[in-house]
This record gives C-alpha cells, sequence and structure tokens, in this order.
C-alpha cells in the first residue's frame, strides 16, 4: 500500500506536468483525480486502523502505509503485555488454587472487616457462604464475644481458642489468628483442634481415672500397714493378723491387675498391627473357658457352642485376650445359678463370629455406646466389688480394631447381655495341614 502511494504520487505529478504541458486543463483535471485517490487510499488505511484498534488482541493490518511505523512498536508492546498478563492470571490461579488445599482455613477482610474471599477449608470450619456472605461483615459470622473483643484488638501476638457451631451443627474448636496483610486488609486463619482437644481431655481423664483407681487399693493397704505398725503385737490375734494381711493381698492383686491392663492397652496402642498366623480359636476358647469356669466356682451354667475347624488369622496372645475378657465380665455380671453361653461360629456372610450371652443384670441403652472407655463403669460400686479393672472392653475393642473385626454390644436391664465379635471373611483360614 505505501509503494502504491508512491507510485500514485509519481504517476500524478507526471501526469500533470504532461497534461499541463499539453492543455492546462487536462493537468488539473489528473491532479485532482491523483489527489482523490489519495485521499482515498489513506480513509481505507484508517479504516482499517480504526478496525484494529476495536481488538487489540488481534495482529494488526498487514500495510497501512506511513501508519506501518508507529503501528507495528505498539502491537509489539501489546504483544509482550498480553503475555505478562496472561504470565500473571496463571501465577494468581496458582496462588489461588494452593490457598484451597490448605489444611487451615484461610479468610480475607478489607478494611472495614467484610468478608472479601475464603477457601474450601474455612467454609467447612465457619460454615462461610461466599455467594451470600462476601461483603458481610466477619462479626455476623463468627458470633462470638470471646472473637469480637480479640478482633477488635489494634495487634493479635496470640491466637485464641474458640468454641464454633456452623450451620452443619458440628460442633468445632477453632484455633483463629487475626493478621494484616497489604493496604489495610486482615487475613484470618482458622485451624480445627477438635480433635487435639479431645485427646487431651481424654488424656486427662485418663489420668485422673488411674490416679483414682490406684488411690482406693492403696489407701486401704496404706491403712492396713499403719494399723500393723502402731497396734502392739500382742494386742493383735493370728487370726486377725491374717485377715489383715489377706485384705492387703487383694488389694495389692488388684493393683498389679490395674498395672498389668495398662500395659496391655499401652502395647495394644504403640505396637504396629501385624497379620499374625492361623489360630486355632477352639483351643484359645476352651483355655478361657477352663479360667472362666474356676472363677464361677459352680455358680454358673456353661452352655458351649464352638465350631472345631474355624481358623482365623491374628495373634493369639491378643485374641486370648478379648476372648477372656468377654467370659470373664460375663461371670460377674451373672448372678448365681444364671446361664453364660459361648459361641463360634461362621455366619452366612463368611464372618467368624465368637459371641458371649449372658443372663446377668444387663444394660441401660445409654451406658452401652461407653462401654469401651478406659475405666467406664456402670455401677463403679459393684464393678469394684466384683474386681474388674475397668480397662477389659477397651482392651477388647483395641484388639478388634487390629483384627477387623467388630465389637457388638446388646443388652437391656434385667434380661441379660450379648457382647460378640465378628471378624471380616477375610481374616478367616483354611486350618493348616497335620
Amino acid at each position: 500500500m505505501r509503494k502504491t502511494l508512491a507510485s500514485i504520487t509519481t504517476w500524478m505529478v507526471l501526469a500533470w506536468a504532461v497534461g499541463y504541458w499539453t492543455t492546462p486543463t487536462a493537468g488539473w483535471v489528473l491532479l485532482a483525480i491523483g489527489l482523490s485517490a489519495m485521499v482515498l487510499i489513506s480513509g481505507m488505511q484508517l479504516t482499517q486502523i480504526r478496525r484494529w484498534v476495536g481488538d487489540l488482541s488481534s495482529p494488526p493490518p498487514p500495510s497501512v502505509g506511513p501508519w506501518d511505523e508507529i503501528i507495528a512498536p505498539i502491537y509489539r508492546e501489546i504483544r509482550r503485555n498480553n503475555l505478562l498478563v496472561k504470565e500473571l492470571n496463571q501465577h494468581i490461579d496458582s496462588i489461588m488454587l494452593a490457598a484451597e488445599a490448605l489444611p487451615d482455613g484461610a479468610i480475607t477482610l478489607n478494611e472495614e472487616m467484610m468478608v472479601t474471599w475464603c477457601n474450601q477449608t474455612a467454609r467447612t470450619h465457619t460454615g462461610l457462604d461466599l455467594h451470600k456472605d462476601r461483603g458481610h461483615s466477619i462479626f455476623n459470622i463468627l458470633r462470638s464475644p470471646e472473637f469480637n473483643k480479640y478482633a477488635r484488638q489494634s495487634t493479635w501476638p496470640e491466637p485464641m481458642l474458640l468454641h464454633h457451631t456452623a450451620q452443619d451443627n458440628v460442633d468445632r474448636s477453632l484455633l483463629i489468628q487475626l493478621t494484616r496483610y497489604g493496604i489495610d486488609q486482615y487475613l484470618v486463619v482458622t485451624r480445627d483442634v477438635t480433635q487435639v482437644e479431645r485427646l487431651e481431655t481424654t488424656r486427662k481423664d485418663f489420668v485422673a481415672n488411674v490416679s483414682h483407681e490406684l488411690r482406693t487399693p492403696l489407701t486401704v493397704l496404706s491403712g492396713f500397714l499403719e494399723t500393723l505398725h502402731d497396734i502392739p503385737r500382742e494386742e493383735i490375734s493370728d487370726e486377725q493378723r491374717m485377715h489383715y494381711l489377706d485384705l492387703m493381698m487383694q488389694q495389692a492383686s488388684r493393683m498389679q491387675a490395674i498395672v498389668a491392663d495398662l500395659l496391655t492397652l499401652s502395647t495394644l496402642e504403640s505396637s504396629p498391627t501385624q497379620a499374625g498366623e492361623p489360630v486355632h480359636m477352639k483351643e484359645v476358647i476352651d483355655r478361657a473357658l477352663e479360667q472362666a469356669k474356676l472363677l464361677s466356682a459352680g455358680q454358673h451354667v456353661f452352655v458351649e457352642n464352638i465350631a472345631d475347624n474355624l481358623y482365623i488369622k491374628g495373634i493369639e496372645t491378643e485374641l486370648a485376650s478379648a476372648v477372656s475378657n468377654l467370659l470373664t465380665n460375663a461371670i460377674r455380671y451373672t448372678p448365681k445359678d444364671g446361664t453364660i453361653t459361648t459361641s463360634w461360629y461362621l455366619t452366612e456372610s463368611g464372618q467368624a463370629c465368637y459371641s458371649v450371652q449372658d443372663t446377668g443384670i444387663g444394660i441401660a441403652a445409654q451406658d452401652i455406646p461407653r462401654l469401651t472407655e478406659r475405666f467406664y463403669r456402670v455401677d463403679r460400686g459393684r464393678s469394684r466389688a466384683t474386681g474388674g479393672t475397668g480397662l477389659g472392653l477397651a482392651i477388647t475393642k483395641h484388639v478388634a480394631m487390629r483384627h477387623n473385626a467388630e465389637l457388638h454390644i446388646q443388652s437391656r436391664v434385667g434380661a441379660g447381655s450379648i457382647f460378640s465379635l465378628e471378624f471380616a471373611a477375610s481374616r478367616v483360614v483354611t486350618p493348616p495341614s497335620p
């Protein structure tokens, strides 16, 4: 197009000169025609430039005469800027994806502490709905006098613990840290410490329960020792002395049992889970039944339904502990002449099931979910009188978890109980060759 304009200009001058020397009128006509052509071509070039300006992302016109030298550097700069913007957008997208993947919640606030953005974790923690709550005050979402007081401070050197119930009606313990960023903007970071707080509560309860359980026999033992120490020997008969010693032995044995169960529970919790070896459960159950009958001293009726060739893969010592605990509990909470039925069989779905059914005092429905808690007792006085440590079912539950089994408890006050361990079909193995 640029060459065309130059050619037209040259042709127009020559035509005007020839025409002028031939006929002055013809020369001026030819000059006018040339000028009109130049104006027309310039108009077309400007039209092309105008169209390109409307969409700067497209390449400029291929040739617009003298405008090429102006448009070319502009287009190169636009391309560089577009590439830079694209890279920045990709970087921002990466940052946003990283923020969404954070295990902690993040909420951004403007200078008036109104919500501008939050990630998925924050939505879970606080129940915040970004579509509805964007532009709303954070104090309308975290409605707590403690948070209000915390957020109104000038600085926030330490996080605060907030107990919050979101829209899903789940109570959560949130550790909240507020900080400034940018220009008059705020960032709220939330961390769910509900499980940590529960574990800490469990730890404190456990320490308190252990102290309480050991204090009782230790107090009795200490009392008898003081009695024997302070009273002159001649004032205590041999029968009294033997009676005191028997009671002291009972309390010492009780403390030994508690410590032994605590060590067993600690081992189950800390040691890695093992696949184990094929265990002949009939032999394990028979040994537990022998001990149970000695503990019963002929006061109960035992019914046995034990499958002979039903083996499972596991750790024999752990399984023996669980089997014995369920039998011992049945004896302790079943009155004299009651019946205790022990079963070991294969279910229709291919699972192996060990169950102990008794005709004892039964358990109230509200107490059943808590039976596997350490030291939980429905009736503390009766439990201590029967010699239980309060850890048997907690141990049984951990053994079940380590063997892909489930502990089921069915009971009704005054109608007895059924405790059963159902092992997954994958744990059932064929008897080993003799």
